[in-house]
């Protein structure tokens, strides 16, 4: 039961998250192009009801991520996010009625089966509630850092899909963090009610690397093909993910000789994210 709760509450925040992802991204190419950050893209967008819808399932999404994180270790929960890819070319295909074609349902298996197999390999333990401040001190200003000269380097390329790739990766690092301070925030308030959660810095923290994310989310998506920012947002948030876990929480993974099924899993998974992202390139 300790492991069910945890995966049932991230599979529902990820077909979320895949629900949000088709709405703004249909969203977000009805948007002039921007050239670089402009924070003014969000005010056009606001005028899109898809886009409004898209922001609704990304509240579902957050409410399902913060129960996977009460009751889970970040190693566990964060690489099921994994799944997003997959499903958001299912409803996407749903949507438009257009049918898959057997590789892409190959791929998808593929997914599925590399992170089954990644995920019993690891078997991800630990739940630890508190962080020393040491060491959210590095992990914030690691954070800060790469998302900065990520974000740069993807503003300063033309469209395609270098930019697209750099600005996914800050994504990653954006969402990955945000994880992170939300499963302190949400221990926090489990712990010692709401009001101590509305005055810990985590809330706020969690909120700004949030909005952070949507934001440069956005700019990913109009900065290239999904080929390129795709890969990077789903692989990389899974692995700083597990990265943030064991380094802020000392989650546990399998070493010896499970990390040749880990690695096989691993495998799997980015070769089939690679072939799903290039068919996403086509879905409207």
């Amino acid at each position: 039961m300790g492991v069910v709760l945890p995966v049932l509450f991230a599979l529902f925040a990820a077909f979320s998250n895949a629900l949000a992802t088709v709405l703004q991204r249909r969203a977000a190419l009805t948007v002039p192009q921007s050239d670089g950050f402009r924070p003014g893209l969000i005010l056009d967008l606001l005028r899109r009801p898809v886009w409004i819808g898209g922001i609704l399932a990304v509240i579902a999404a957050g409410a399902g991520q913060a129960a996977a994180l009460a009751t889970g270790a970040l190693a566990l929960v964060q690489p099921l996010f994994v799944l997003e890819l997959p499903l958001a070319l299912l409803i996407a295909s749903l949507v438009t009625r257009q049918r898959l074609p057997g590789a892409l349902w190959l791929a998808v298996a593929g997914v599925v089966a590399g992170l089954g197999i990644a995920l019993v390999a690891a078997s991800p333990m630990g739940n630890r509630t508190d962080v020393p401040a040491e060491r959210w001190v590095v992990a914030l200003a690691a954070s800060a850092f790469a998302v900065a000269a990520l974000a740069v380097t993807g503003l300063r390329l033309p469209p395609g899909r270098a930019r697209a790739g750099c600005l996914g990766a800050a994504t990653a690092v954006c969402y990955a963090l945000t994880a992170a301070l939300m499963k302190s925030a949400v221990h926090v308030l489990d712990d010692s009610g709401f009001v101590a959660f509305l005055t810990t810095w985590e809330t706020y923290a969690f909120g700004a690397t949030g909005i952070c994310a949507l934001l440069l989310l956005e700019h990913a998506m109009q900065g290239g093909p999904l080929v390129a920012s795709q890969p990077a947002l789903t692989l990389g948030d899974a692995s700083i993910s597990i990265a943030l876990g064991v380094v802020l929480y000392e989650e546990h993974l399998r070493s010896g000789w499970w990390l040749l099924p880990q690695l096989l899993g691993i495998g799997l998974i980015c070769a089939a994210v690679l072939a799903l992202a290039r068919a996403g390139e086509g879905a409207p």
